[in-house]
């Protein structure tokens, strides 16, 4: 049977959430930029991420950064009715920004869990993650890779409104939806089984160590608890409703579809939280970065009571003087 192809699927089912979910996007907008902007600020110009080896947070900020750009249009978008554009190419940029960034923060996020992994699991192993650490073109190399994953939003036959399960004229609609789907449900999943694994693992080491060992296990146990929770909050919840949607749709239940629809877009847009809840990982990454933050953007009371709840975590510390002032630096973590 041949369908009409230029009917469109991708209307808001129902306007009054979609405008709800507009402001909360304009407010994670409002709040993100500046956010994150801030955080470039440290990161280049007062940490000098390539000498402290945070090249890979660098990253997760540049992609949090390129995503948050990408929300006021969304957010039109979701005030005029539509949940997506109806310009293809806007439509497809869009989708292309969203799969390429959201591919990036959990392929970064996931390389640092690694990281503190080996440090604690297989301390005195060569980590091949440190080594990429001091490499800046790895990370390079990891943005080209996630490129072809991005592909089903470019094909000819990508319908924007994410239509797997319909039916259409050609197979080839079909396979390049399945295709898509593929790419959604493994970056979020297997990355999660990993994440889930190395915390285990680390939890578990840092009960056999001795008093003296565990604040760097600790903080270890920090980093990867933080990713979890930005997993758990940001990527497992819309892939769970994705799969309800794909189920729902391929029964044929048009009317818990357009709720599903909505819920699932509602979690979409609670996805877009990790630009906020990011930096939560750099200052459990990096005790330097946050001191440096705080020290740049806080008052000075805020930074009085701020550093010196620090005091007592077992950072160790380098004095120096310059001229009549002494000025304490905490040692960066490798």
């Amino acid at each position: 049977m041949t369908i009409n192809l230029t009917a469109d699927h991708c209307k808001a089912p129902n306007e009054v959430t979609y405008k709800i979910l507009s402001w909360l996007m304009i407010g994670e907008f409002v709040l993100g930029l500046p956010l994150n902007l801030s955080v470039l600020y440290i990161f280049i110009f007062r940490f000098k991420f390539w000498k402290n080896k945070s090249i890979f947070l660098f990253n997760i900020v540049v992609a949090d950064f390129l995503l948050v750009v990408c929300l006021p249009a969304k957010a039109y978008h979701y005030q005029h009715g539509l949940r997506r554009s109806e310009n293809n190419v806007v439509c497809k940029t869009l989708l292309f920004m969203l799969f390429l960034n959201r591919g990036a923060s959990i392929a970064f996020l996931i390389t640092l869990s690694l990281d503190r992994y080996f440090n604690v699991v297989h301390l005195g192993r060569r980590n091949f993650v440190k080594v990429l650490k001091k490499t800046p073109q790895i990370s390079i190399i990891i943005w080209l890779l996630l490129l072809p994953l991005t592909i089903p939003t470019m094909l000819k036959t990508f319908e924007c409104c994410n239509s797997h399960g319909r039916k259409f004229e050609t197979p080839q609609h079909d396979v390049t939806d399945t295709l898509r789907e593929v790419v959604f449900f493994t970056q979020i999943i297997i990355p999660f089984i990993i994440l889930v694994y190395c915390t285990v693992r680390i939890v578990g080491r840092l009960r056999k160590k001795t008093v003296g060992e565990k604040t760097k296990l600790r903080r270890a146990v920090w980093v990867v608890m933080s990713v979890i929770v930005v997993f758990s909050i940001c990527f497992l919840p819309c892939a769970i409703a994705r799969a309800v949607l794909l189920t729902v749709r391929l029964a044929e239940w048009q009317a818990a579809e357009n709720i599903v629809v909505q819920v699932y877009d509602s979690l979409m847009v609670l996805s877009y939280t990790d630009c906020l809840l990011d930096p939560l990982v750099y200052c459990f990454c990096n005790s330097g970065f946050k001191d440096v933050y705080i020290s740049t953007f806080c008052p000075t009371f805020v930074q009085k009571r701020l550093l010196s709840s620090d005091s007592g975590s077992g950072a160790t510390t380098i004095t120096t003087t310059s001229g009549a002032r002494k000025i304490s630096l905490p040692i960066l973590e490798n």
